[in-house]
Parts: structure tokens; C-alpha cells; sequence
């Protein structure tokens, strides 16, 4: 079986996260350090080849009021790279509103994880939760 990757795209660092081959449980994998649309989209899809990723689940980050701003605009222009460079993998978004700030106080309600810690591991949380709601809706 293949496995799912979610993707905590942003524009300093993006937060990867990886399902089991089963696809039940979604874990933190790793953060990578963005550097253009056309590198990051390279680079994420170097990483689902090496893993065995048909899946790819961006959060897309809309707004409390439903609407979408600059950073979503950031984002679509990722999914759409993804798709140019291949057809093998279906890349699809998901609402990832509060995602990041829920993977923030996880760190620090939770596991009490220092203030420089928390910076890669938040995006990789980030992700890990955007893919579980991926997963919880299908």
C-alpha cells in the first residue's frame, strides 16, 4: 500500500507529515526550509517518490471568515507546481484553520517544549494534524 503525505506549507519552513502504510495514523516526518514555489514543490515531491506518497494533502490556510488571503494564493501555486512536474501523485487541500496554533499549544500545554524547539517541530505537528483530518474524512 502507499501512503499519504501532509504538507504545512509556509513561506520560511513547511511542515511534513507521513501516514503508516495503512493509512490509519498520521505522524510528523520532517520540515524542510522553503525556498521558492518551483524548489519546494521539487523537493516535496522527491520526498513522496522516496516514501511511497500517492497522496498529497495541503492545508490551506483560509481565513475565520471563510475567505481566502495572500498565503492561500502561496499555496495553490504549490499544489499546481506538484501537478506540472506529476501525474503519478494526486495532490488535493484541505481547511487547515487553527492548525498551527493547535500544534503550538500542543508543544507547550502538552509536551512543555522550549520556545527554540517549537519552531521546526510546530510545522512538522502542523502537518501531521492537517493530514489526520485527511484521513478522519475519508
Amino acid at each position: 500500500m502507499s501512503r499519504a503525505m501532509g504538507v504545512d506549507y509556509g513561506l520560511k519552513r513547511i511542515g511534513l507529515a507521513m501516514t503508516d502504510l495503512l493509512r490509519i495514523t498520521a505522524s510528523p516526518f520532517d520540515t524542510i526550509e522553503s525556498i521558492s514555489i518551483k524548489k519546494n514543490a521539487a523537493k516535496i515531491l522527491e520526498i513522496a517518490k522516496a516514501n511511497n506518497v500517492s497522496v498529497i494533502v495541503f492545508g490551506l490556510p483560509v481565513n475565520m471568515n471563510g475567505t481566502e488571503g495572500e498565503m492561500s494564493e502561496t499555496v495553490r501555486k504549490a499544489v499546481d507546481e506538484i501537478k506540472t512536474l506529476s501525474s503519478d501523485v494526486e495532490v488535493t487541500t484541505i481547511d487547515e484553520r487553527l492548525t498551527t496554533a493547535q500544534a503550538e499549544r500542543i508543544l507547550i500545554e502538552e509536551a512543555d517544549v522550549s520556545r527554540e524547539k517549537r519552531k521546526g517541530l510546530k510545522d512538522k505537528i502542523a502537518a501531521a494534524l492537517i493530514l489526520q483530518t485527511y484521513l478522519d474524512m475519508h
